[in-house]
């Protein structure tokens, strides 16, 4: 049995009710625990500075913007994803954002700020770089990029160990070209990349040497059981030829008959599932949705999709509801969290599975996005898990910027 947690919706199985506002349950308690908002942010915001409609009881503010550090004078900065130093030393102190700029003077982008000064900076650039989208920080204190063009590029970043805002990109072909996004990792030490382009699939990269990423062995997801919806069921790894997904690793993955989907943008791994952000519509599909794809039982399912446990939007007619999801999140509780590519960009909470029946439990409104122009992007969580991190891309008053949703006033 699913709900949903929406002022005046509500999701029980695959259907779908209005319920009394005073009916729409609460996140459960603990550092992130709220009230969900009553409805998405149909009417635009006053303030561009303060552009979310967030839960009784938080806060928002600005983190680093355009004022702070403007790398593309005269355009959108298009601040994309996040994450901080998630180990060492200072663990938490840096907050590392990748710049989804294409084609601009100097290239594409990394920037850092400094959590505790506030100060900003470039840590990589390339002069040849384009629409520099996904990031991930390894175990062994890099950060790993991909450019989201056909055929984009793979980047590891080695950090100064005494300047960690400043480092130098090595190219990692052998994890394949494509259109990047999602990046994540396993405890093995194992990279999963995104084709994220309409009909690009999943991959996974089992490095030769766990830590070196310059060579190793490329698979794509291939459902062999299909299940009830598009791209659900049964499924192994397909080995790809190497030298072919280097060039162009969609070329690869179409030769083993890998499962194509309409958009995969995202990925999150929480425990042994991995989880898949499909922005557009697959076959049968309405609204896009999130997959889970559990790694032991080899078992791809629909965690949170239109008529299983989610409402469908009517944006004419304001109501609030699924739609497009974009960017996810690890949060407190092992929860996923959601932004939404539309406007108004929304971001939900998915509790876990806990009765085993493939779907998310629950889903909760946090937050919605009242700068219309605007994407909302990043959504992350670092060593604080009281504080959400998120972007606004390609604001309506060109301040591209990063900021923190926080509990407590």
């Amino acid at each position: 049995m699913a709900r949903v947690g929406v002022a005046g919706i509500a999701v029980a199985a695959a259907v779908v009710a209005l319920a009394t506002p005073s009916s729409a349950k609460g996140s459960e308690t603990g550092p992130m625990g709220f009230t969900p908002i009553s409805g998405s942010a149909y009417d635009p915001a006053v303030d561009l500075d303060a552009p979310w409609t967030v839960p009784v009881g938080y806060r928002q503010e600005v983190v680093v913007d355009e004022h702070d550090l403007d790398i593309y004078p005269g355009q959108h900065d298009w601040y994309d994803m996040n994450t901080v130093n998630e180990t060492g030393r200072r663990a938490g102190r840096y907050l590392y954002s990748t710049h989804e700029v294409r084609g601009a003077p100097g290239g594409g982008s990394v920037s850092v700020v400094d959590l505790r000064t506030g100060e900003a900076s470039v840590v990589a650039q390339g002069a040849d770089w384009t629409a520099v989208d996904g990031i991930h920080w390894t175990p062994w204190r890099t950060l790993l990029v991909g450019e989201e063009i056909e055929g984009g590029r793979f980047f590891e970043i080695r950090l100064d160990r005494r300047d960690p805002t400043k480092g130098t990109a090595v190219e990692r072909p052998a994890v394949g070209a494509m259109a990047h996004e999602g990046i994540t990792m396993d405890a093995k030490g194992n990279v999963y990349v995104v084709d994220e382009f309409m009909g690009g699939s999943i991959y996974k990269f089992v490095p030769e040497r766990p830590g070196d990423l310059s060579n190793g062995r490329l698979y794509a997801l291939k459902v062999t059981e299909p299940g009830s919806s598009y791209g659900t069921g049964a499924f192994t790894w397909a080995l790809l030829d190497g030298e072919a997904a280097a060039a162009d690793a969609r070329a690869a993955a179409d030769a083993v008959g890998a499962t194509g989907y309409a958009r995969p943008e995202d990925l999150e791994m929480i425990g042994s599932t991995l989880y898949a952000a499909i922005t557009d519509a697959d076959e049968g599909e309405t609204a896009g949705r999130v997959l889970a794809i559990d790694l032991k039982r080899r078992e791809v399912s629909e965690f949170v999709a239109v008529g299983t446990n989610a409402p469908a939007e009517n944006h004419d007619a304001r109501v609030t509801g699924f739609q497009n999801p974009d960017n996810l999140a690890e949060g407190p509780g092992r929860k996923l969290w959601v932004i939404e590519d539309n406007s108004p960009s929304d971001v939900w909470v998915a509790s876990p599975d806990r009765d085993r029946d493939g779907d998310a439990d629950e889903l909760f409104l946090f937050a919605s996005l009242g700068d219309h122009t605007a994407e909302g992007t990043g959504i992350y969580f670092g060593k604080d898990p009281r504080t959400l991190f998120v972007n606004v891309q390609h604001s309506g008053n060109g301040n591209d910027k990063v900021m923190a949703i926080k509990k407590g006033r």
